[in-house]
């Protein structure tokens, strides 16, 4: 008899088959693609500038250097990347072409243009050769990955030696009551927020579970870990809400 058995994953609170899982993570973004930015402010009480703001300030970019940002969306972290380092080099990676489209719309994108590329691609299976960039950045995104270990590997692979990587993704509180304070806030007002700004309840909501079915901070850190990077460490913003992940390819 054939083995019919197939790997599954989490979609929200929903389970799937791991097949299915980029497919409808693309819906999601597709759909949200145009609100992008104010879906940002929703999900993060409009703090997730100061807390990418922070990621630049422990990142401290430098000149000359070539950034992959990948699940870069409309660029948001690239646009900031550039900024600081005064001259160098980001390519903007994607699953979701509309969130790419939107980005080239932003304001900066002239200005920037000879510093920046936008490519669609998978962040388990990055088109890029080995030892091609000096930093590595995923914002918001590596929750929305089938296989997340399989994409720090891949992060690992492709940065230069001596290359860094940096994860800003929702994260947990370490109090239990206060975890509890923020999940009915997102679990009863950011699903509803997303209905009446972007009339799409049900990306929103699977954002919301995204967040709460991803690994917790010290569990994350093994994960980059296990990918090879050293001096890893983190660092909690807004009492975990969001969490920085830091580690070095040495």
């Amino acid at each position: 008899m054939a083995d019919t058995s197939e790997t599954t994953t989490h979609f929200g609170f929903e389970t799937v088959p791991e097949a299915e899982k980029a497919g409808r993570v693309q819906g999601v973004f597709n759909s949200v693609a145009s609100k992008y930015d104010i879906m940002n402010d929703v999900m993060s009480l409009g703090i997730h500038r100061v807390w990418k703001d922070a990621m630049m300030d422990w990142l401290a970019p430098r000149p000359g250097q070539r950034l992959l940002d990948v699940a870069g969306g409309t660029g948001d972290i690239s646009y900031r990347f550039l900024k600081r380092a005064g001259r160098g080099h980001a390519t903007v990676l994607d699953i979701t072409t509309p969130m790419l489209e939107a980005g080239r719309t932003r304001a900066e994108a002239d200005q920037m243009a000879d510093s920046l590329d936008w490519v669609t691609g998978d962040a388990m299976a990055l088109p890029f050769k080995d030892s091609s960039f000096d930093v590595y950045t995923i914002s918001f995104g590596i929750r929305n990955v089938t296989r997340p270990q399989e994409a720090l590997n891949e992060a690992y692979r492709v940065l230069k030696p001596g290359g860094r990587l940096m994860v800003l993704e929702f994260s947990q509180l370490p109090n239990a009551a206060m975890q509890k304070a923020y999940d009915l806030y997102s679990f009863n007002v950011i699903p509803r927020m997303g209905k009446l700004i972007a009339n799409d309840y049900d990306s929103y909501q699977y954002l919301v579970e995204s967040i709460r079915n991803f690994p917790d901070q010290e569990t994350f850190l093994g994960m980059l870990r296990k990918a090879g990077f050293e001096h890893a460490k983190y660092r909690n913003l807004s009492l975990g809400i969001a969490a920085l992940h830091s580690g070095w390819k040495i």
